[in-house]
């Protein structure tokens, strides 16, 4: 029997990341295709121009279709920004013949999603977090059991009805079909979380360009998710103020020479840039980008620790922290992470990938590589190549034919 292929959009501040798998075994995935494009009309997660982010999407699919061989008709999307808010709720259910089947399970969580949210809201997730059968609770899987009262203890994730239409409609745009939308942390922990780590209790931090997202999770299931408006871009934003320099210079400082901590860094320690203005390259101390860099790079971690604190579980993380996402990868920032939340911080980024992967291996890739393993977890029961299909010859004219009809649509 031929094996499934998933698909992942991840639609993120400063890239557009589709990747093409293929499942191999029991919790196997080959890569085969790979599309990365510098994301445009994007902005804290949410889209601000949507011809602009229509194109950059259109070019990422279009990329992994080429690499790939194959054309794309369905795919799991990455959704994140500040409109995300989450909440948890209680369903009950009766029994019908008193034994549990899907449907009595199906007939829960339906009655757990019956909350008040505003109309412009919509519930994009729904994770069943524990069963209650006649009292009894800490179930994992009810159905076969014997009962009358099925209870259903759900987190579910809400979004903004407005930026998850727009976000769609410019996937739709370039021919294909939103299956789910899946919250960034949730993607990133199917790779980068231990078993362990999820049963002892811990938090997943995906730091982004945009934006900075989290979920936590104890006894094996998501308990709270949170997503904050502030990122890596902000940090090359004070970078660029501070140092006085353009946009693409700071990012370029900041990889090639920034470091979270002020104090690990030599007074003796140089580098040279070309500031606004100035003709002639200028000398600075690296302590002080450093100095810009601690001081955002602690704002992010309090907001964290509020967060947190917030959701009631900070005493339920024995397991700490797992930090991934682009901005995870400055020096430093490990050991300021721990320092501010009181908590054992680790790196983590994709492993054990196979296929076309020499860019995947960076935690900058974590939520596009833990969108596939998620339509797989998603997927088990599905029917062989529902992500995509063998594409046919002038496939690739025909997609670039649909997105430009798409753009003259929207164009004024």
């Amino acid at each position: 029997m031929e094996e499934p292929i998933v698909v992942g959009i991840d639609i993120g501040t400063t890239k557009v990341c589709t990747l093409i798998g293929r499942i191999e075994g029991e919790r196997g995935i080959r890569v085969l295709g790979v599309g990365i494009e510098p994301s445009q009309g994007i902005r804290k997660g949410t889209i601000v121009d949507l011809a602009a982010a229509a194109q950059s999407i259109a070019r990422s699919i279009e990329k992994a279709q080429r690499s790939s061989g194959l054309e794309i008709t369905d795919a799991q999307v990455s959704l994140a920004g500040s409109h995300i808010s989450s909440v948890n709720n209680r369903g009950v259910a009766a029994v019908s013949g008193g034994i549990i089947d899907i449907n009595d399970v199906h007939r829960a969580l339906e009655a757990a999603q019956a909350v008040n949210i505003p109309h412009n809201r919509e519930i994009i997730t729904t994770i069943q977090r524990g069963f209650i059968v006649d009292g009894q609770d800490g179930i994992r899987s009810p159905i076969g059991m014997h009962g009358y009262r099925l209870e259903v203890e759900a987190h579910m994730i809400t979004a903004a009805q407005a930026t998850v239409e727009n976000i769609r409609q410019s996937v739709e745009a370039a021919g294909v079909h939103v299956t789910q939308f899946v919250l960034n942390p949730l993607a990133s922990a199917e790779v980068v979380l231990s078993e362990t780590e999820r049963n002892m209790g811990s938090i997943i931090c995906d730091i982004g360009g945009g934006t900075t997202d989290l979920a936590i999770y104890i006894d094996g299931d998501v308990w709270h998710t949170m997503v904050l408006a502030v990122g890596g871009n902000h940090i090359t934003s004070d970078i660029a103020h501070g140092l006085r320099l353009p946009m693409e210079e700071a990012e370029k400082v900041k990889k090639q020479f920034g470091h979270a901590i002020k104090n690990e860094v030599s007074e003796e320690e140089m580098f040279t840039v070309r500031s606004f203005g100035d003709e002639a390259v200028t000398q600075i101390p690296r302590r002080d980008l450093a100095h810009i860099i601690e001081a955002r790079a602690e704002e992010i971690f309090e907001l964290v620790l509020q967060e947190i604190k917030r959701s009631g579980y900070d005493g339920l993380l024995p397991a700490g922290m797992v930090l991934t996402g682009g901005s995870s990868l400055l020096p430093g920032i490990r050991p300021l992470a721990s320092r501010i939340l009181g908590l054992p911080v680790r790196l983590a980024r994709p492993e054990n990938l196979v296929g076309l992967v020499d860019q995947l291996h960076s935690p900058a890739f974590s939520t596009s590589v833990g969108l596939l393993y998620f339509a797989m977890a998603m997927n088990e029961s599905a029917v062989p190549a529902r992500g995509a299909r063998f594409a046919s010859k002038g496939g690739s004219s025909d997609f670039m034919t649909k997105v430009m009809e798409f753009l003259k649509r929207i164009s004024p």
